[in-house]
């Protein structure tokens, strides 16, 4: 193969992956516009339902500016997106399913953003990090102890002298602003990287966990061993992939604690310099939260990490091996009577099978054996009759019920007719204690509500102007005395006459 067809081959490759997929259709700016809207560093999923209502409120607003758009709508542009390995639909922790970016997406969006800020190609900074990145390699990848040993010193003479002139009185050079913002701009290049790198690491784990689990329904192997051998590989996930080596290489910095800290003083001490006056608030805040992200991705890949390996390791535990054999057999008888039906069919011909067995007829169908100690009786009941309190009388019953309507009728109607009461608490007071309950006076008011003697258009006293009330003093059946403010009622001759002819049942009058 010649130079140019090898270097086809590989440019074709690369146009095959869904990165640049993305970016070569037709409507790459409309989807990439769609997740630049919809995901950012701190939403990095959207519940299902509610993206797909985002993405029909950009179609609509797009098309009332006259702006060709797809002809779908938002769910069946998000399934179309999810097969084309742009998104990745999964269920969050409250148990609904939601969308967020692969690593692909992150990528293109990555490259996007890149061509569409104005940015200098070449600078100090860049070649700084490009310089200090090589010498520090370039010591680690020397084995010949002296000449590390006078890397060192030179490094150690260095940074002496410089604290010397410091200590000294020497004046301290401060950072330009030009310099300042050319830094800036090669950290938010790395920084923009993150999210995308640490989505590969999670869907290089993934991947090869579907792999194992591909690989274990095709074993014939006892349940021990197809075991032994997931176990092995799930030690070796992170190492047999590129991904994977280059995260374990990372973690160890990543898990620093102290690393970290000193991470975000510097990213202060960088936010404090004159040229940050410059930077939006969103610059400066997600410049700050460059610690977050990286606790946030590692967390993400070691949660997707432990919460595969705990499936798969319930998968293999519950695995039915036999049912599966079986299954397979079946399968393979029917392929085989397939084959012998197809020597003699025609091409149009058909074959009339259910899709489910049939129900089997039967009358009675025994669920259980018989069992002599289900018909044993039950032991007899102890007799505790002579520890049962004594049986309250009616009496005591009735002080402990309700209102007594019929005696309150009558004492209530003879209190107004012969002994000119002056109200009803007038007359209630006057009764004996068994008479004058908490409760009888509610069903006072029961009786003067029934004769239309409660007036409910709040009439005052006159004197004094408040609402006219009276006091109740009431006995409860233990003997002890509560006094109650009630609304002054009287009665007239026509409303103890309508209240003695009140009729309480076929038994009254």
């Amino acid at each position: 193969m010649s130079e140019i067809a090898g270097e086809l081959a590989r440019v074709r490759d690369a146009f095959d992956r869904p990165t640049l997929r993305l970016l070569d259709r037709k409507w790459a700016p409309f989807v990439l516009a769609v997740f630049k809207s919809s995901f950012s560093r701190d939403r990095r999923s959207v519940q299902a339902d509610r993206l797909h209502t985002q993405v029909d409120a950009y179609l609509a607003d797009l098309r009332s500016t006259g702006v060709d758009v797809p002809g779908r709508n938002g769910r069946a542009l998000c399934v179309q997106w999810m097969n084309d390995q742009w998104l990745y639909r999964e269920t969050g922790d409250d148990d609904q399913e939601q969308y967020s970016l692969t690593s692909h997406a992150l990528e293109a969006l990555l490259l996007v953003d890149g061509l569409s800020r104005d940015r200098a190609l070449i600078s100090e900074s860049r070649l700084t990090t490009i310089v200090a990145t090589v010498r520090h390699r370039a010591t680690q990848a020397n084995p010949d102890r002296d000449e590390r040993i006078r890397r060192l010193d030179l490094e150690m003479a260095a940074l002496a002298a410089e604290r010397d002139r410091l200590a000294a009185g020497g004046e301290v050079a401060a950072a330009t602003n030009n310099q300042m913002h050319e830094g800036y701009d090669n950290l938010i290049d790395l920084i923009t990287q993150l999210p995308s790198d640490f989505k590969r690491v999670e869907e290089s784990v993934a991947g090869m966990h579907r792999q194992i689990v591909n690989d274990f329904r095709g074993e014939e192997r006892p349940i021990s061993e197809v075991l032994d051998e997931y176990l092995s590989k799930t030690d070796a996930l992170m190492s047999s992939t590129a991904e994977g080596r280059a995260f374990e290489g990372a973690i160890v910095l990543l898990r620093d604690e102290d690393l970290l800290a000193t991470l975000k003083t510097d990213l202060e001490s960088i936010l404090l310099h004159p040229f940050a006056l410059e930077l939006s608030a969103e610059e400066r805040r997600s410049f700050m939260s460059t610690v977050s992200l990286i606790r946030k991705g590692v967390d993400d890949v070691l949660t997707q990490r432990n919460g595969l390996t705990t499936t798969l390791r319930e998968h293999i535990v519950n695995h039915d091996v036999v049912k599966d054999r079986e299954l397979e057999r079946l399968l393979r008888e029917i392929n085989k009577e397939l084959a012998v039906w197809m020597e003699t069919a025609g091409p149009r011909s058909t074959v009339t099978a259910e899709l489910m067995p049939g129900t089997l007829e039967l009358d009675h169908l025994r669920e259980r054996f018989y069992d002599p100690v289900a018909h044993i009786a039950p032991p007899p009941l102890d007799d505790v009759s002579a520890f049962a309190p004594e049986p309250q009388s009616l009496d005591d019953m009735r002080t402990q019920g309700g209102p007594l309507l019929g005696e309150l009728r009558d004492a209530i109607v003879t209190a107004f007719s012969t002994e000119g009461a002056a109200s009803v608490g007038d007359a209630f007071n006057k009764l004996e204690p068994g008479m004058r309950r908490p409760v009888e006076i509610l069903g006072l008011l029961q009786l003067a509500t029934q004769v239309d003697a409660v007036d409910g258009t709040g009439r005052t006293d006159a004197e004094s102007g408040a609402p006219a009330t009276e006091a109740f003093d009431t006995v409860r059946p233990d003997g002890s005395c509560r006094t109650f403010t009630v609304p002054r009622i009287t009665l007239t001759d026509a409303d103890t006459a309508a209240l003695a002819a009140l009729n309480y049942g076929p038994d009254h009058d």
